[in-house]
């Protein structure tokens, strides 16, 4: 093995102890499926270690990964019959109970419950911490969509759980 052969082992071993855990509940919160979500995520570490070089920054390596999974999903995505068409503010990435009556399995239907169109913007603004700016460019929509998507999505995610919901500041694994 030659030394940047091993330089690139070494750097996707380090990606892949300190984003995994992220990566497979961002999978899991696309996806709505455990099997799922481990395909994702292990195709998304496939496709960083052919295209390792193209990351340039390492502190950006969150948003590269979360976005080569986001792709990854949205390739493979069929749109759900019967999925709640709208036309959260709590922390998304954590598996941990979100509030002490609502359990991430709850959380996971309710997001099932979305449409792609607005469980996608809702995720990458929470997961991959994109600004509506970002997310209005990797999706090809307006800014003023963006905005739309994401307030409905955390609109209907509060009135399915009746209650005010806290404001995540930051979403940490």
């Amino acid at each position: 093995m030659s030394l940047s052969n091993h330089n690139n082992s070494d750097e996707l071993t380090r990606l892949v102890d300190e984003h995994y855990q992220l990566l497979f509940r961002y999978a899991y919160r696309l996806s709505g499926d455990n099997a799922d979500a481990e395909d994702l995520t292990q195709q998304t570490y496939l496709i960083a270690q052919k295209k390792l070089s193209q990351l340039r920054d390492p502190k950006l390596a969150r948003s590269w990964l979360c976005t080569i999974l986001r792709n990854l999903f949205l390739k493979k995505v069929t749109h759900k019959k019967g999925a709640v068409s709208l036309s959260l503010t709590f922390d998304l990435a954590s598996e941990e109970t979100i509030t002490p009556e609502l359990t991430s399995q709850e959380l996971q239907k309710a997001l099932d419950e979305l449409t792609d169109e607005f469980r996608v913007p809702l995720l990458m603004y929470y997961f991959e911490e994109r600004s509506y700016k970002e997310i209005s460019s990797e999706l090809s929509i307006p800014v003023g969509t963006v905005m739309s998507r994401l307030s409905r999505a955390k609109s209907f995610l509060q009135e399915r759980f009746s209650e005010p919901l806290r404001d995540v500041t930051a979403i940490h694994s």
